[in-house]
Parts: C-alpha cells; structure tokens; sequence
C-alpha cells in the first residue's frame, strides 16, 4: 500500500510540475502583479493596498478590462480593432445625453425605468454599430484594420456631436449604481461562496467529460491545488473590499462577463472556431467551418461589450465628456499582449488578458499615487508593455 501511495504521490506532483511549466507565463504575470503592489505598497507607505485604494483599483480597471475580453476573440483570429475606445466613448455620452435630456424630462419621477431604458438603448447602440462594422469586415472583406481605424474617428467624430463640446451629467440615482454602487458585505460573502460551489462543480464535471470522451485526465490532486487557490484568492478579496463598502457592482459586471466568454471560447463550437481560424485559416477553411460568419459574430460581441463598457462608463464618471473613452482601445490591446495574446493569432485567454488589465491599471494607480509625471507615466506603460512581449518571445523560443 505505501509503494502505491508513493507512487501516487510522485505522479501528482510531476503532473502539478507539469501544469506549471504549461502556464509558466500566466504564473509569471501573478507574480509581476505581486512584485508591483509590493513596491507601491513600500513607496506609498501602504496607501496603495489600503481597503479603499484597493477597492478604486479594481474598479477604474473594470470598464478597460470589459473591452479586453472581446478584444481577446478578435487577436486570437489575427484581427484588430482600433475603435472599441471611442466607441465606448461615443456610447457613454449617447446614455448621459438619453438619461439628462430625455428622461428627465419624459420621465421625471420613474427613474428606475428610466436608469433601465438607458442600458437596453446602450447595449441596442453597441449591437447595432457592431454589425456595421462586422458585415463590412467579413462580407465585404475589407481588412479591420482599416474599419476599425476609420470607426475609430467616426465615433470620435459622432461622440463630439452628440456632446456639442458640453460635459452631460450621468449621475441620476439607480443609474449612478451601475459605476459606483457596491454589494452589501452579506450579499458579497453569498456571491463568494456560490462561486466557490460553482468552481468546484465545474472542476469536477470537467473531469467527468474528459473521461467520458477517452481524453486524458491529470492528477486530480492538481485540479484540486488551482481550484482552492482560486477560492482562496476569491475570499481574501471579498474578505478585503469588505472592509471598505463591499464587492463593487463594475467589478461584479467584469467577471460575470468574463465567465461567460471564458465559457464560450473554450467549450463552444464558436470559441474553439476561433482559436483555429487564427492558428490555421487556411486548414480552418478547408475542414468545412465558416469563416465570415465567425468573424462576423466575434465583432458583433465586441461592439455588445463596447455597450457594456460605455454604459459602466458614464455611470463611473458621472458624466458624458468629450473626452470619453479615449486611448482606451490602447490599454484594452496591450492588456491582450500583455497578458499572453499572439499578434499573429491563436493564441490569447480571457484569464491572462484580465491580469494584463490589473497590471495596467496597477501601475497607472501607483504611478499617481505617487505623483508620477502624466508624461512619464506613458513612458513607463510602454516600457513594460515591450519587456513583457519581450519576455514572451524568449519564452516561446525556448520552449
């Protein structure tokens, strides 16, 4: 019996060595986070990780990191799109002009109908210039990067007319919650505990299905070492926020968004469609798969998290600006590099693309919390945006 339970033992930890070596970027990423929020925390004497700076951070993270999900499916098919930014920008300032110029007016005293037209009409918007832009680049063929560079200045463009160089408030109650609101401490630990179910469920029907369909299956003592680390990690945050006013309600939105597209790109036909359209067209075509009507869906779910994001937007700031969204295709893209994603396609997770937001947005944090320059704050993103696609083609050429 001991020799079995050795060689059990011997088996799982060379399966956990294994997963390691497999994930080796994705762990480092974990670790660079860590390595920043220790520095910062060391430079702004513990500042930065207080409760109520911690709880800013995910949040001003959330409305970029909502893009980066859906900017993930269009780099994994070799794509880009450059207009997501001004697109949410344009978005957020059609709700706050929806919210203080018409239903304050329309429907002065229904609020809360009020709050729930905006989003509907935000996410209508999203869907409806997500399909334009969807149907000129896999029907028409033309290449998205000139689309998206020309939607880009055209909702640059519709986002000033709509605003008429004016700033329109945004901060009507029951839509302001969307941005700003939190969950109540009890409310948070119930989410965290239904999640935990949820990530054990999903580990152990995931064997289940491996074994069904004669695929390989790994220690399950490895399976079960990710998942109580990732409870672990969901605790010590809902522990954490809690201390200041709870779970914050973008936050909430980011990961429910991301669990759902997680779920998609890696147990739909869809998803895995368009991992193979990026690692291979060619092949892709041949074997009988669509390739237009994917492309085509991919950036109809961007322009519909375009609309989330914009809308999370204006509920954030408060306000519809004309400076709404600007720049923040640049962060959502290098959050997809940083967090693993090939420009040459194929290669690109959800989880690896939010640690590149966090990393962003971390930086971007304890830069002004220091009082960093602006200017230099650029230059230090860009630095580390290079040294990390650096690091990744080392690792490639290694491996």
């Amino acid at each position: 019996m001991s020799a079995i339970s050795a060689t059990s033992t011997t088996g799982a930890v060379a399966d956990i060595v294994k997963q390691f070596r497999a994930n080796l970027r994705t762990y480092g990423l974990v670790i660079a986070t860590v390595v920043i929020w220790v520095f910062f925390f060391a430079v702004t004497n513990g500042e930065y990780l207080g409760p109520q700076n911690f709880s800013n951070l995910f949040r001003q993270m959330s409305v970029t990191a909502i893009l980066s999900v859906g900017m993930v499916l269009i780099i994994v098919t070799g794509n880009i799109d450059l207009s997501v930014g001004n697109f949410a920008g344009f978005i957020s300032v059609v709700v706050a002009k929806l919210q203080n110029d018409v239903w304050r007016i329309v429907l002065p005293d229904q609020q809360l109908l009020a709050a729930v037209l905006s989003v509907l009409i935000g996410l209508a918007v999203g869907i409806l210039f997500g399909v334009l832009q969807a149907s000129v680049i896999a029907y028409m063929r033309v290449p998205a990067f000139i689309v998206t560079l020309g939607g880009m200045w055209v909702f640059k463009g519709a986002l000033l007319i709509v605003t008429e160089g004016k700033t329109i408030a945004a901060n009507q109650p029951y839509f302001s919650e969307i941005g700003q609101g939190y969950l109540p401490p009890l409310v948070g630990w119930v989410v965290a505990v239904g999640v935990a179910v949820l990530l054990f469920y999903t580990m152990f029907s995931g064997r289940q299905k491996r074994r069904q369909y004669g695929f390989e299956i790994g220690s399950i003592y490895s399976d079960l070492l990710k998942t109580i680390l990732l409870v672990g990690v969901l605790v010590a945050y809902v522990f954490y926020v809690n201390q200041y006013n709870g779970i914050q309600i973008p936050v909430l939105i980011l990961a429910v968004v991301a669990v759902v597209v997680t779920y998609v790109s890696n147990n739909t036909r869809f998803g895995r469609y368009a991992y193979a359209i990026g690692g291979n067209r060619e092949a892709t075509r041949l074997s009988g798969v669509n390739i237009n009507n994917n492309i085509f869906m991919i950036f109809v779910l961007m322009g519909f998290l375009c609309g989330i994001s914009g809308i999370a937007l204006a509920s954030y700031v408060g306000y519809g600006t004309i400076a709404a969204g600007n720049g923040y295709e640049l962060v959502a893209i290098a959050a997809c590099f940083l967090g693993g994603a090939s420009p040459a396609g194929g290669e690109g997770t959800i989880f690896g693309a939010m640690i590149g937001a966090l990393i962003m947005a971390s930086l971007t944090n304890g830069l002004q919390i220091m009082n960093f320059p602006a200017a230099w704050q650029y230059v230090v993103q860009g630095i580390i945006l290079v040294l990390a696609v650096l690091g990744d083609v080392y690792l490639k050429r290694n491996r």
